[in-house]
């Protein structure tokens, strides 16, 4: 007999962190969530996002048997920014039953249409949407980074419901252990010939201006974007303290035209390739062990081939510089010393498919690997709006 808990105490709490370990244990790809990272997405002391939105989770089980899990959120500046007001769903994780998965969507539905939502997105995240966001739909091996990864079921569980593709987001993969495309280089190494186009790396020293150039490129280079939300200095200080302690200075570039803050490249380690063992628990001694061996830009991890990819989370230009090929640049200019460092294949995802400038860039630089796609669906409460809604949905 199947019922749902809403997660307020002790034991729901672990077993909503247990429940993907329970379903994805035969399956060699999966890289599970810390647990301390997905509690602190449901932590209103350490979650931002609750100050403008709430969240819940649930539990699903079969009798004293976990069977599914969704965490349902609302962020209320996106929220009433659609026509429908939208709130989200994440961390959905189920057995291959659709009577399950149906109680599972029913209760975030529920949960969303009693304070006043008209309709859902998911899987996405309560936060940015560099990460935990869309359901994986094609390329089934192991995630990089932040990257969500999903058994193949759950398409059919999610159509089968009802939900529409809102967007498709791919990811390609560029082999670094061999020489980039012709073309990417000579557009690369033509903006560098410019003396008036510069490109560095941070100096974690001086973080501060970086943190200001990055605020200034985002928020003009995203300005037109749809439900674009400002970032704030105070916003990025908080994520700079959090990617400092991961981040590798030279797999970041900034491009400068005349000194001016034009673009960035924000790449980070695959630290899934670290964490995988850990099956989401790290206890104190890991902590230490980790910490000690990712001295010297990770150095332990990468003489022993442990760490050998990286992914980039994110990449702008602002408008007036677009044409500049600056994107080629800030692709190449850290290339050979990422490389020498021992890291063979970068990940440069996700692009969503209303970016259709960013997809050329990917696949000019991206090798014969297949790409990955990520969907993120949307499903509307009120039936009346079907026809509405399928105008607006981005193919």
């Amino acid at each position: 007999m199947y019922r749902i808990l809403e997660v307020n105490e002790r034991q729901t709490h672990r077993d909503f962190l247990d429940c993907p370990r329970l379903l994805y244990q035969d399956d060699p790809n999966w890289v599970c969530l810390l647990d301390s990272e997905l509690s602190s997405i449901f932590n209103p002391q350490e979650n931002a996002f609750f100050k403008h939105g709430e969240a819940t989770r649930f539990v699903l089980y079969d009798d004293a048997k976990i069977i599914g899990r969704v965490g349902v959120f609302i962020n209320q500046k996106k929220a009433h920014t659609f026509e429908q007001s939208t709130g989200g769903f994440g961390f959905f994780e189920c057995i291959n039953d659709l009577e399950a998965s149906k109680l599972l969507f029913d209760t975030a539905k529920g949960w969303l249409a009693s304070r006043g939502m008209q309709a859902m997105d998911g899987p996405v995240n309560f936060g940015e949407n560099d990460r935990n966001w869309g359901l994986l739909v094609e390329g089934f091996s192991q995630p990089f980074i932040g990257m969500q990864y999903h058994l193949p079921y759950y398409q059919r569980l999610f159509e089968a419901y009802g939900f529409q593709p809102y967007f498709e987001q791919v990811s390609r993969i560029m082999d670094i252990s061999k020489p980039p495309p012709d073309r990417f280089v000579k557009i690369a190494e033509w903006t560098m010939k410019k003396q008036h186009i510069t490109y560095c790396h941070p100096n974690k020293a001086d973080m501060a201006s970086f943190i200001a150039d990055f605020v200034v490129v985002y928020n003009d280079a995203w300005q037109h974007h749809p439900n674009f939300t400002p970032l704030t200095s105070e916003q990025m200080v908080k994520t700079m303290k959090e990617m400092k302690l991961i981040l590798i200075e030279e797999m970041v570039t900034f491009a400068y035209v005349k000194d001016e803050p034009a673009g960035f490249l924000v790449c980070l380690p695959d630290l899934n390739q670290i964490f995988k063992p850990l099956k989401g628990k790290m206890n104190a001694w890991e902590g230490i062990k980790f910490l000690w061996r990712k001295r010297n830009k990770y150095q332990w991890y990468r003489e022993r081939g442990i760490l050998n990819r990286g992914r980039v989370i994110i990449m702008g230009v602002r408008p007036k510089f677009q044409k500049l090929g600056l994107e080629s640049g800030m692709v190449i200019t850290p290339m050979e010393t990422v490389r020498n460092m021992g890291f063979r294949e970068i990940e440069l995802g996700w692009v969503g498919d209303f970016n259709p400038a960013m997809q050329a860039i990917q696949d000019a630089a991206a090798s014969d690997i297949p790409p990955k796609k990520h969907v993120t669906y949307r499903y509307l409460f009120e039936k009346q709006d079907e026809k509405q809604y399928s105008a607006k949905i981005i193919r």
